[in-house]
């Protein structure tokens, strides 16, 4: 049985025993940024997303709707989990727990996927900080989109009271959190959100 490779590039360090999704890639943050250009298309065209995972149902609902994109054009849907390690270890350090969780995840994504007659290709990434690490994923792919899920917190609700007419409820600000916020700033494919439904407290 192979031991689990993890390392950047081509270059890998013998590691714990293999997961089921064995490939566990470590980042520094380091950019990769090229030349592009804007291409244009209808949403539907999407052959090529990426869908980070973290075990919410956001992110399961994500996984499903990038399988159904992808199943119209026979294109490949990746799903990856992130494991943020601490600055006061090393980048390659053995993350076992954290690990074991990541594939646990990783597998409930498959099994969304089969729900919806389709196959994702699992991975897990070890680096100091998730978004930099789904954006870098995103590039060195050369995916078309990133389907993100997020899950808002209980939020106050409440109302405007205009000097005429009735009170109008007020539109709920709902904060992007900071792995999604920096995705959404940073990568240079097309970032779809799927929120789950507010919850008015």
């Amino acid at each position: 049985m192979a031991n689990l490779s993890i390392g950047e590039g081509k270059g890998a360090v013998k590691g714990r025993p293999p997961l089921r999704f064995p490939s566990v890639r470590t980042y520094n943050g380091g950019r990769k940024w090229g030349e592009g250009r804007i291409v244009r298309r209808a949403p539907y065209q999407l052959k090529e997303i990426l869908v980070p995972v973290d075990g919410s149902e956001a992110s399961l609902d994500a996984v499903a709707l990038a399988c159904a994109l992808a199943k119209r054009n026979r294109g490949k849907v990746y799903a990856v989990y992130v494991i943020e390690v601490a600055r006061s270890l090393p980048l390659d350090a053995p993350m076992g727990a954290e690990a074991d969780k990541g594939e646990r995840i990783l597998e409930e994504a498959e099994r969304v996927a089969k729900e919806n007659d389709y196959e994702l290709e699992g991975e897990l990434l070890q680096a100091r900080d998730a978004g930099h690490a789904i954006v870098d994923e995103a590039i060195e792919r050369g995916v078309e989109a990133i389907i993100m899920g997020v899950e808002p917190e209980v939020i106050e609700g409440g109302y405007e009271w205009p000097t005429e007419g009735k009170p109008r409820p007020v539109a709920a600000e709902v904060p992007l959190g900071r792995v999604a916020r920096y995705v959404v700033q940073h990568a240079p494919c097309e970032v779809w959100i799927i929120r789950r439904p507010l919850v008015q407290a």
